[in-house]
């Protein structure tokens, strides 16, 4: 196997792993640990055949699951018997499992709910689910978030913590899940781990653990934005506004799959807010060229999105909608009822102003947008936006 087939399949078997361990009576901060320990010992030994010692008994290649649960459950004894604090849980490991076939029991769905506990923050819900659930090294994470990895493992060992006292079988909460995985896949991509290609695999593998028309639409939802991604970018990095983006970038397969699983969603008639969404996202995806896209049914679908959310932030794009099916002083008009503290309150405001020709105006809100940005390239755009309308104003 090369070493990329291998960190695949060491990531799509870490949740099995941890779940088993977990089962087995190690609490969910050791078993992590040992899990990680048995990964990185996988990477050092598979390419060359079994571990020494196994006598050929747990060759990887034939059962890779079994062989990872025997190491990890080696290291989880090994830490537990050499912590004098944890000897009273010597009654649950005092003998090893003997090897063989690990059990196809899957701890994925679980594992998800623990690790986008209520008590986490979003960070540490979202750092714990790529760490537990996607395999994903402490170093990976860090390097993706741009945090040196000391802060990253620490916050990781608090995560930990606090739910290593939580019953592993207890209910858990679908929409803080798909939280955690929306949040994740909006991170995008940096370093040398793609967050949002991660959202989306972990995704699938939530959508293959539980029958749920909303986890149907996140992942709808993530495959629509994500096939427009090579549109999105200049060659110098620079953003494209959608309306300039060309079309014959983006990924076909990847929009008629995220349709398809949308349309099989909204007709089980249980409407979502990534149902909605998807939604929005699909009739962008089905305009060949921009002046073709369908505005009216886009602000009828923020309307069932702001329905479902109440959310600031959806009235504010949905103000942009309108904007464009009725013209910039209807979008105007939608827009002055809300907050102008909202982020992206001055972006929107100003794109609706130049619209309407008011270039001055839309030039300074533009520059006012720049300063409230959260990330370089948004800055860049809107700076590069301001300069334009102050150069058109001046000739």
């Amino acid at each position: 196997m090369t070493p990329e087939v291998d960190e695949n399949l060491l990531r799509s078997l870490t949740p099995s792993v941890l779940g088993i361990l977990v089962r087995r009576g190690a609490d969910f901060a050791a078993a992590e640990d040992a899990v990680q320990d048995a990964l990185v010992e996988a990477v050092r030994v598979w390419p060359s055949g079994p571990s020494p010692g196994s006598s050929g008994r747990e060759d990887p290649i034939r059962d890779p699951k079994g062989w990872l649960v025997t190491v990890a459950w080696r290291r989880f004894l090994d830490a537990t018997r050499a912590d004098a604090a944890r000897r009273r849980r010597e009654d649950l490991v005092d003998e090893e499992p003997a090897p063989g076939p690990a059990p196809a029991v899957d701890d994925t769905l679980q594992l998800y709910f623990l690790c986008a506990h209520p008590s986490l923050t979003p960070s540490s819900a979202v750092a714990l689910t790529l760490r537990a659930v996607g395999g994903l090294t402490t170093r990976q994470i860090a390097q993706a978030y741009l945090v040196p990895e000391t802060t990253m493992a620490q916050r990781i060992s608090r995560a930990k913590r606090t739910v290593s006292g939580v019953r592993f079988d207890q209910p858990g909460d679908v929409a803080t899940v798909l939280r955690v995985l929306y949040l994740v896949f909006n991170e995008g991509y940096s370093g040398d781990i793609d967050l949002a290609a991660e959202a989306i695999r972990l995704t699938r593998q939530l959508a293959a653990a539980i029958d749920h028309p909303e986890v149907a639409g996140l992942l709808a939802l993530m495959l629509l934005h994500h096939a427009r991604r090579a549109a999105r970018t200049a060659p110098d990095g620079s953003l494209v506004p959608l309306a300039d983006q060309d079309r014959g970038r983006w990924d076909t397969g990847s929009i008629a799959e995220g349709v398809g699983i949308l349309r099989a969603a909204l007709a089980r008639d249980r409407l979502g807010e990534f149902q909605a969404q998807a939604a929005i996202g699909a009739l962008h995806a089905d305009a060949p060229i921009p002046e073709e896209t369908d505005w009216v049914q886009i602000v009828e679908w923020y309307d069932e999105l702001a329905r479902l959310t109440d959310s600031p932030v959806v009235r504010l794009n949905r103000a942009v909608a309108v904007g464009e099916a009725d013209g910039p002083r209807a979008g105007l008009a939608a827009l002055a009822s809300l907050d102008d503290s909202l982020p992206r309150y001055a972006a929107v405001a100003a794109y609706l102003h130049e619209r309407d020709g008011d270039l001055t105006t839309a030039a300074r809100l533009y520059a006012e947008a720049a300063l409230k940005a959260t990330n370089l390239a948004e800055r860049d755009h809107l700076t590069r936006q301001a300069a334009r309308l102050n150069t058109r104003g001046r000739s």
